[in-house]
């Protein structure tokens, strides 16, 4: 079979941009698929030709089979990758894509669906040899019966309402005498909450790590690419990748590769896939302790790491294979070259609870030394339609510790302004000792989110660059910069930050040296031959746009410059109404005029960022008016629900 000469990347952002730079280094010709709001979007420009196949909302766009096929067709394009998401691991597109005389660059549609339903997968797993979690799901309910059970599974387990939810006929056992005790107990619990006493006992895995392996096959053969660690999670969303796991043995390494092996070869999986494992940590790493979770058939987002400690380029693999080629490597030679680490960059408001946000990229860039996988550039707006990610940050390294200082260092110098980020939260966790140490399992984050999340101290210093760099003064060369006849000698700007409004008083002494009073403390900035310092501490930078300071101090700290003319929302506001706390669609408005509402009630839903957010009274109060209505779309800061004024 001949390679194919154009392909189509049925996704957007990061993915689409990372699949198209390697198509257009193997000499084929790409072609980009984008909704109408994403024209102007990076991966676009990348392509060599674009297609807009529909509106915003991934169902009119994105998730269209049809218009995606179409749209290979008219362009002459012979394969379609589907990056990841989206409609990657969907088996009628594959099936649609092959009717259609195209090649799909992934696995067939018979392999996904078979790890599509999970019960039905860990059955298929069970009988290749791959390890399952131990446990009991059988009909048979005798005490005796499920004491023997117990007994095979093995202490500590866990007992579990069949009908079960929110803990409800939950019972952990860690010794065989305080089995049937809390059989007992749970089974009541779940007959009175759910009218079903029907339980399960699964293996309780006392401190999990997520651990993954990267797998490629051919349709007949496959081989490992050794594994991933993806313990660091924030409510089972993954936060930092890395690769190799750190304590993992040549022993487990060979059990749990060889095991993802067979898992790929008893469904023929052609491409890259994922087999995930649960592995039990709190003895160390043992080739007895790990068991199968569930298979990603895809590409995965945190494959950099595997690409970076193998040196393979994975989607060239994947386009490779698709096009009839045997499997690029054999196992004996791929082996491990030092370590990874890959940090997932969102903007999200971490102190809001890590609520996805919106915002122009009003200054982007990254410092050599990291491999960034970015979807967007300086200028690019966040869509509040999709996944906001900003980029996927890739440090490697000869050693752990070495990777992991350079993912920090790397980290502490990007620059990101005009949207708040988990830049400052990814810093932390890299620098976390914890995390250095290895001591690494999916409670780290919950375990030390206040030291994690919390907010630096804004310093003098830190108000006087700001308020320099809003007048313009930090370009400044010349003497004369920033002083003019009839002037008072002191200027005088407002700047906000984090709820605290100062007015900031700037006084130009001579080229180079300026006085800056911060709340009656005066901060002395000098210019010399390595730029600006506060109070002899070097300026940490900052990027000036309409309305906003970001000085790249801490990760970045964002400043207003108030508008006096812009009071509508403030307004809004202090009358005790709702405000969209970003761009998005009105779900549903829960309360009309003239009705009383108590501090608290919900007032309105909105769906933005794939995620609904209820809207709700800042205090007791009648609705005056309701701006609103199901399915407008808003934008941020927009007045959805007034109350009356108190009085």
């Amino acid at each position: 079979m001949t390679m194919f000469d154009t392909i189509l990347i049925a996704n957007r952002g990061e993915i689409a941009a990372r699949v198209i730079r390697t198509a257009r280094a193997m000499g084929l010709r790409t072609v980009a698929v984008h909704s109408d709001v994403d024209a102007d979007a990076l991966h676009v420009a990348l392509a060599d030709e674009a297609v807009c196949i529909g509106g915003a909302a991934p169902s009119q766009s994105y998730l269209r089979t049809d218009v995606i096929i179409e749209a290979a067709q008219t362009t002459g394009a012979q394969a379609i990758h589907p990056g990841y998401g989206f409609l990657s691991e969907n088996p009628d597109f594959v099936e649609a894509v092959e009717a259609a005389g195209l090649t799909f660059v992934g696995p067939s549609a018979q392999a996904i669906r078979q790890m599509g339903l999970k019960d039905a997968a860990k059955r298929l797993m069970d009988e290749a040899g791959v390890p399952v979690v131990p446990g009991y799901m059988g009909e048979d309910q005798d005490p005796g019966h499920l004491e023997v059970e117990a007994h095979r599974v093995g202490y500590p387990l866990l007992i579990k309402a069949v009908a079960g939810g929110g803990g409800k006929g939950m019972r952990l056992v860690e010794a065989p005498e305080e089995f049937v005790d809390a059989l007992e107990r749970a089974k009541a619990e779940a007959l009175t909450a759910f009218g079903n006493d029907t339980v399960l006992i699964e293996k309780y895995i006392q401190r999990p790590r997520h651990i993954e392996v990267q797998v490629f096959g051919d349709g007949t053969r496959a081989v490992h690419l050794f594994e991933r660690d993806c313990s660091l999670q924030r409510r089972h969303q993954k936060v930092i990748e890395e690769a190799p796991a750190p304590g993992m043995t040549e022993e487990m390494r060979a059990a749990m590769g060889a095991a993802a092996v067979r898992a790929a070869e008893a469904i023929g999986y052609k491409g890259a896939g994922t087999v995930e494992f649960i592995v039990d940590g709190a003895n160390g790493l043992r080739p007895d302790g790990f068991w199968f979770m569930e298979m990603n058939t895809r590409l995965q987002v945190e494959h950099p790491v595997t690409e970076e400690i193998c040196g393979v380029d994975l989607v060239e693999w994947q386009i490779r294979v698709a096009s009839g080629e045997p499997l690029p490597a054999r196992q004996e030679d791929l082996k491990i070259n030092g370590h990874a680490f890959e940090a997932r960059l969102y903007a999200e408001d971490v102190p809001a609870g890590f609520l996805p946000a919106t915002g122009t990229l009003s200054d982007l860039s990254f410092p050599e030394g990291l491999r960034a996988e970015t979807g967007v550039r300086a200028g690019d707006a966040i869509s509040p339609h999709y996944d906001p990610m900003i980029a996927k940050l890739v440090a490697h390294g000869p050693t752990r510790a070495v990777a992991l200082r350079r993912l920090a260092r790397g980290l502490r110098n990007s620059r990101v302004a005009g949207t708040v980020t988990n830049l400052a939260f990814l810093g932390a966790l890299a620098e976390h000792e914890g995390f250095a140490r290895g001591e690494v399992d999916t409670g780290l984050i919950a375990r030390d989110i206040d030291a994690l999340t919390a907010q630096p101290e804004v310093t003098p210093a830190i108000w006087a660059e700001a308020a320099l760099t809003a007048l313009g003064l930090t370009e400044a060369v010349d003497w004369e910069t920033g002083f003019a006849l009839w002037r008072p000698e002191w200027r005088r700007v407002v700047l906000e930050q984090g709820g605290i409004r100062r007015e900031i008083g700037v006084k130009v002494k001579g080229p180079g040296s300026v006085l800056v009073s911060v709340e009656g403390q005066v901060v002395e900035a000098q210019r010399g031959v390595r730029g600006w310092t506060f109070d002899d501490t070097p300026a940490a930078g900052a990027y000036l746009a309409p309305g906003q300071v970001t000085v790249f101090a801490h990760y970045g700290i964002a400043f207003d410059l108030p508008d006096p003319l812009a009071r509508g929302a403030a307004a809004a506001g202090a009358l005790g109404g709702a405000l969209a706390p970003m761009p998005g669609r009105v779900v549903s408005v829960h309360v009309g005029v003239g009705q009383e509402v108590a501090e608290g009630d919900r007032l309105v839903v909105l769906e933005a960022m794939k995620m609904e957010h209820t809207m709700r009274a800042g205090r007791a109060g009648v609705v005056s008016e309701v701006l609103v209505a199901q399915g407008d779309q808003v934008e941020a800061g927009a007045p959805l629900v007034l109350l009356e004024e108190d009085g």
